[in-house]
């Protein structure tokens, strides 16, 4: 009997129920949209029965038994069919359970996502099982009933539910790699982390009102080929790693020996050479001298001169800052005082002649310059000296033959 029979037989009741044989499916939807008034409604304890008129959610009874009039239900009115006289409902109705789905087992793998610390793309794959519950039916029909509305089959709704949920794991899987800056690798240690997170939020299932509960033998792995590429990339990067720690290290033992080094030169500074342009010139004659011990450049005697020079060179630039300390330097001999140092004998011996002879010849011309002090005695003086030594028997006729012969070599 259809339910335009009901109608004009005056019937004034139907029942309305999920089968029994549909009692496990997560969604059953009443096959006819055409609902009597007075129609006994029956909602089980773990479900909810929800109303939609052409696409568009309407209404929702809670568990409990409903007849169905306007009086004590009024979001009824916006279904009355007024062709049958206002005596008709239209509407879709959904059954929708409530209660918690468990013991739900998944496997596969994931879409292929990239690695964010070794930058190679590998497909995860994961197994286990888990539970859920549906939060917000509304959404939940909304969002299933233009995929799979009526099919009456539960591995069609649990097939699409899990496509969100892997969708969820591998969104999951990289907030917690680029927050923690970990490798898809290290994923294996994680799967107790990761099934928290997921429980706590899964994004994707939460657009079609359902949540995970519970996950449980969750296991992550990659197929061999993905295993080996990510073991290469990551010893890759080790090695690289370490040859960024070998040149830090090289280079904080460079610094200490500066440090050190330089601690050294001021303490010199300070304490011998006074200031630094004087400790710099040190040093260079230091480096001049190392030149000439170890042959210079190899450039051979011009090198070898340069250096020399260098040296000489430096030297005389420290002579006025060593003499303004009051340290002793060398003077030469056209620029020493008479006499020497104090307390020297004076030049030639007691009783020994004046240079020259009485009435001897000025040297020179008339007008002409003096001669420099510090010249010697002439050829003639010498000799005159030398017969005067001897003829006061001073020296012998050997030591008078040998002297006079090597002055008379200068000639």
């Amino acid at each position: 009997m259809g339910i335009f029979d009901f109608v004009k037989s005056g019937v004034r009741e139907m029942m309305i129920a999920r089968p029994d044989a549909a009692k496990h499916l997560i969604v059953y939807k009443h096959p006819d949209q055409n609902v009597p008034f007075w129609s006994q409604l029956t909602v089980d304890s773990d479900e909810c029965a929800l109303f939609f008129k052409d696409g568009r959610y309407v209404g929702y009874l809670p568990t409990g038994r409903h007849t169905l009039q306007t009086q004590n239900i009024p979001f009824l009115n916006n279904l009355v069919n007024k062709f049958t006289g206002g005596d008709v409902f239209i509407a879709e109705i959904f059954f929708v359970k409530t209660q918690p789905v468990r013991g739900v087992p998944f496997g596969g793998p994931l879409e292929s996502m990239e690695d964010p610390i070794l930058y190679e793309f590998v497909t995860p794959r994961i197994f286990g099982e888990f539970s859920l519950v549906v939060v917000d039916p509304v959404r939940f029909v909304v969002g299933y009933h233009g995929q799979c509305g009526g099919s009456g089959d539960n591995d069609v709704v649990l097939s699409w539910i899990k496509g969100k949920f892997f969708m969820s794991v591998k969104t999951v899987i990289g907030q917690v790699c680029a927050q923690q800056q970990k490798s898809l690798l290290n994923l294996g240690g994680m799967s107790m982390e990761l099934g928290a997170r997921i429980v706590q939020s899964a994004p994707n299932l939460e657009e079609i009102g359902c949540k995970i509960l519970e996950i449980g033998n969750f296991n992550i792995n990659f197929s061999a080929e993905d295993q080996k590429l990510l073991r290469d990339a990551n010893k890759a990067r080790g090695e690289a790693r370490r040859g960024i720690g070998v040149a830090q290290d090289t280079a904080r033992a460079k610094q200490f020996e500066l440090d050190q080094r330089f601690q050294q030169d001021a303490r010199y500074v300070q304490q011998l050479a006074g200031n630094w342009q004087n400790y710099a010139a040190g040093q260079a004659m230091l480096g001049a001298g190392e030149g000439m011990a170890q042959g210079g450049d190899g450039s051979g005697v011009a090198g070898l001169g340069a250096q020399v020079a260098i040296g000489a060179g430096l030297a005389q630039a420290m002579n006025p800052a060593m003499a303004a300390q009051g340290q002793p330097h060398f003077v030469p001999p056209h620029l020493q005082q008479p006499g020497g140092y104090p307390g020297a004998p004076q030049q030639g011996y007691p009783g020994a002649p004046q240079q020259g002879y009485p009435g001897a010849p000025q040297q020179g011309y008339p007008g002409a310059p003096q001669a420099a002090a510090a010249a010697g005695p002439s050829i003639e003086q010498r000799l005159e000296r030398l017969a005067d030594l001897k003829n006061k028997g001073l020296i012998t006729d050997e030591e008078f033959q040998a002297r006079k012969a090597k002055i008379l070599e200068e000639i």
